[in-house]
């Protein structure tokens, strides 16, 4: 959600939120700032609430009230706003354009067929749209976000919607901001405000009263806001505005922002108008033909406006909404939740993957494995460390820390209590609890050997203290490097004894530490890693390992599931290179570790840049920025808030399997949404050389203007089966961008085709079925007149019947029913089309549409027609494909 709308914040009219220029504050930001101005406790008291929090009847009474703590990205159109918005679009006012001029010259029969198309395309598309749209907004519920909220004086887990003004929320990082919250108390706390101010370093916030005249509403140090997240520390904050009533929420009602223009959107646009441009070129061309050869002008614009009708591609909106609903529900149903719809074609085009080891290579199952010390001895002492460690930090909860209290429990009285914290975060690399233990507070850090070992200066064997040399040091990460080697994530245990007086700490008192020893954890690979990797690498995605962790561990864990590595670079190295170099290592290298969250965000960027389109994995804090900055974003149910909240895709399972799952479902649905694109595109192509031609070489219409209209308009409805149809391995087997130069060579080498067997059936008619005796002065006119009709009744049906059978022909890039069959629905579609075709010269309605019945021999050579049509534009198809790609 906060990908887009930050664009859009930052360019709204007169905001600029570091700067304060003015921006008139609503009256619920008015009281959020008096609210800050007071006591923690005169602002409990103002908002009619307790530490120990609000009871379930004032929930109820608020929630009734206020309203869930909702935000709507774009606000939902009303019926009649949707369908203005749909009929305002170029190819529907094409339509309607047509639709009313053949109203207004008489030809109610056109006017009413047009009017068919625009139902067609526009009812179905808002139909569909709106299932979809619901059916995602369902699929997004299974995906919320949740708050840690305190409730009768006990934390419980609720949907961030659920929140209300007073209701107590516990913080820490990891957490997004779920709306504008006053603190209560803080830890070490630090805020990215990045989503609403372009700022990217992280802001320190406390719960102590803000006195300092013309502060923004941004600047106020006690107040946090929907949107932004924690980067690091733990904090307890009373809730005072939700929803659209919230800073975050009152911006995005009054932009009533629209999603940025996708990769996908941009292809369709761009075909779009290129069709358009095609049509108004070769309508001028008909129209001027047509009214010079035969002198009449207003049967020429008729006749010009049903051409016009026959060249738009008006289907497209619907194929398009089918094809993403159709793709976004399947894609449900193998644990792939879509947020944004319009996010599935990138999701196909993905060829780079980057993703962390952590539950995609491995089993996301730690097992503590040792706690030892410094001599490599097992250590109950640096076991129970860890556990108190873990037992007491009230951070970021992760699956080490559930690996040391599940490993071994220790029973805590009452007479070991937690004194103080220093959560964890990614600079520092360590988290630190102070505990009454033994008649001191002593501080038990636990992090990155490296980190913990600067802390230290002496080191503790059995129950003797010793300085820190640098021997140890050489003996002791030579011995993690061993354990990672063999796959192991070593963290280091030490500690520091304080007073009993001393209450308060800070990062300063991480210092002159006694290194008690480490302890090593193992996460088994899964056995389906292999078989993912191969299966991604087949279907053209490069995976690259992005990951904090140190280079051996992963490298041991790549062997282990058969992932080749040639190059690995680390963010050290990374951060001494020149952009060029950077980018070079970035291409060449498949693991890329200890990352910090920003260097991999660069990485991610270094790819795009590169040309690649990027699909990131991740469920941690740490992967936010990536998030945000890949083409796809990938996160799993299990992630924290900031990383589901910053991605387009959402698995309901970690596991590359499921997500080459989701990637060929996304290269099936824009499989079979350029099959109608390259149909659509080659068909009008062609169709422009047989107009052209016949409108100059024959002394009438080749086909009356409602002929033209109803030939559309059956050869829509044969359309309507591709969204259900069948797609080639061929066709998934590696990325698939928009590619409009590939169309349009596919439409000038296909398109003609058509007109050669439209030229063919011109003769057939003129020459073997007498319509030439329309150039006979001497017969009469009923002669002529059926002459014609006969010609025009021909091209008619050779016309519909080609135009359907070469969806079939176009559909793959194989021999078509051979080796290729479509869907059922796509057979059933056609088929019913063709059998429409040829019984309407012979139906009750023959005459409403000028069409008179075929002698029998015409189906004859129809038939041959066909049949070499389908085998010339076979062979072309495939020589086309080899000299251009694009199967």
């Amino acid at each position: 959600m906060f990908k887009t709308l930050y664009n859009n914040i930052t360019t709204f009219a007169g905001f600029r939120p570091e700067a304060g220029s003015g921006r008139t504050h609503t009256e619920d930001e008015q009281f959020l700032l008096k609210l800050c101005g007071k006591s923690v406790e005169q602002a409990l008291q103002a908002m009619e609430s307790r530490t120990v929090g609000l009871d379930d009847l004032q929930v109820s009474k608020r929630l009734a009230r206020y309203g869930k703590n909702e935000i709507s990205q774009v606000k939902r159109p009303s019926f009649l706003q949707d369908i203005v918005h749909r009929l305002t679009s170029p190819l529907v006012i094409q339509l309607l354009i047509i639709a009313l001029v053949s109203a207004v010259i008489g030809e109610l029969k056109s006017s009413a067929i047009v009017g068919m198309m625009i139902l067609l395309s526009v009812g179905i598309s808002y139909v569909l749209d709106r299932r979809s749209g619901n059916a995602v907004a369902s699929l997004g519920k299974r995906v919320q976000s949740r708050s840690h909220v305190i409730r009768n004086g006990v934390e419980r887990e609720v949907p961030q919607a659920d929140l209300v003004p007073g209701d107590i929320v516990r913080l820490q990082a990891g957490s997004v901001i779920p709306a504008d919250l006053r603190l209560v108390s803080t830890k070490d706390f630090f805020v990215s405000q990045a989503s609403l101010t372009g700022e990217t370093m992280p802001v320190e916030k406390n719960s102590l009263p803000c006195t300092a005249e013309n502060l923004t509403i941004l600047e106020l140090g006690n107040a946090c806001f929907q949107g932004s997240s924690v980067s690091s520390g733990s904090a307890l904050a009373v809730v005072v505005n939700t929803g659209s009533r919230s800073f975050f929420g009152a911006i995005a009602e009054s932009l009533n922002e629209k999603r940025q223009e996708t990769s996908f959107d941009k292809g369709i646009r761009s075909f779009t108008w290129l069709m358009i441009r095609f049509m108004v070129v070769l309508v001028s061309s008909v129209f001027l033909i047509v009214g010079l050869s035969k002198g009449n002008w207003m049967e020429s614009l008729l006749f010009s406006l049903s051409v016009a009708v026959g060249l738009t591609p008006e289907m497209l909106p619907m194929i398009v909404t089918v094809n993403l609903a159709k793709g976004a529900l399947v894609m449900a149903g193998k644990k792939v939740i879509v947020k944004h719809l319009s996010s599935i074609q990138n999701f196909g085009a993905i060829d780079i993957l980057c993703t962390d080891k952590t539950g995609t290579l491995t089993q996301d199952r730690v097992l503590l494995k040792m706690a030892v010390d410094l001599m490599g001895e097992e250590s109950n002492n640096v076991l129970k460390y860890a556990y108190l460690n873990s037992f007491f930090q009230t951070g970021l909860s992760n699956l080490l820390d559930r690996a040391v209290l599940d490993h071994q429990e220790f029973a805590v009285d009452g007479n070991c209590l937690l004194v103080d914290e220093l959560p964890f975060d990614f600079q520092r690399r360590r988290m630190s609890v102070v505990v009454s233990y033994r008649n001191d507070h002593v501080l038990i850090c636990k992090g990155a050997v490296e980190e913990i070992y600067a802390c230290c200066n002496r080191y503790q064997i059995a129950d003797e203290i010793y300085p820190l040399i640098g021997m140890i040091r050489d003996d002791l990460f030579e011995e993690v490097a061993g354990l990672n080697g063999n796959g192991y994530r070593v963290l280091a245990i030490a500690y520091n004894e304080f007073p009993p007086d001393r209450t308060h700490f800070t990062h300063d008192d991480e210092k002159d530490l006694i290194l008690l020893g480490y302890i090593a954890f193992l996460d088994p690979p899964k056995d389906s890693t292999a078989a993912a990797l191969v299966s991604l690498r087949d279907a053209g995605v490069g995976v690259k390992i992005l990951t904090g962790d140190n280079a051996l561990v992963t490298g041991k864990i790549c062997r282990d599931v058969g992932f080749e590595v040639t190059r690995v670079a680390t963010g050290d190295e990374l951060d001494r290179l020149a952009a060029d170099d950077f980018d070079c290592v970035v291409e060449e290298a498949e693991i890329l570790a200890k990352l910090s969250p920003m260097q991999k965000a660069q990485v991610v960027k270094s790819l795009r840049k590169g040309g690649h389109v990027v699909g990131y994995m991740g469920d941690g804090i740490n992967d936010a920025p990536a998030l945000r900055a890949a083409d796809v974003g990938i996160s799993v149910d299990s992630a924290v808030d900031v990383a589901k909240e910053s991605a387009d895709i959402v698995l309901l399972e970690k596991s590359l399997m499921v997500l080459g799952d989701g990637i060929m479902e996304g290269r099936r649905v824009f499989a079979n949404i350029i099959k109608y694109v390259r149909m659509s595109a080659s068909s009008n192509f062609g169709n422009m050389f047989s107009v052209i031609g016949a409108s100059y070489l024959l002394p009438f219409l080749p086909m009356q203007p409602i002929q033209i209209l109803l030939n559309n308009l059956l050869y829509d409805l044969s359309q309507t089966g591709i969204p259900a149809d069948s797609v080639d391995a061929e066709q998934i087997s590696k990325p698939r961008k928009w590619d409009i130069g590939n169309i349009k060579w596919f439409m000038i080498v296909i398109g003609p085709i058509s007109s050669i067997f439209d030229y063919a059936t011109f003769a057939l008619m003129w020459f073997f079925f007498g319509a030439s005796i329309f150039s006979d002065p001497t017969a009469g006119a009923v002669a002529k007149s059926n002459a014609m009709q006969l010609f025009q009744t021909g091209w008619f049906v050779e016309s519909l019947l080609t135009q359907t059978l070469i969806v079939h022909i176009i559909r793959t890039g194989k021999i078509p029913f051979l080796q290729s069959q479509a869907s059922m629905p796509m057979m059933v579609t056609t088929l019913a089309v063709m059998l429409v075709a040829v019984w309407l010269p012979y139906s009750p309605v023959a005459s409403l549409f000028g069409m008179i019945p075929l002698p029998i021999a015409y189906f004859g050579w129809i038939g041959l027609f066909l049949l070499a049509y389908g085998m010339m534009t076979h062979v072309v198809k495939s020589w086309f494909f080899k000299r251009f790609g694009g199967n």
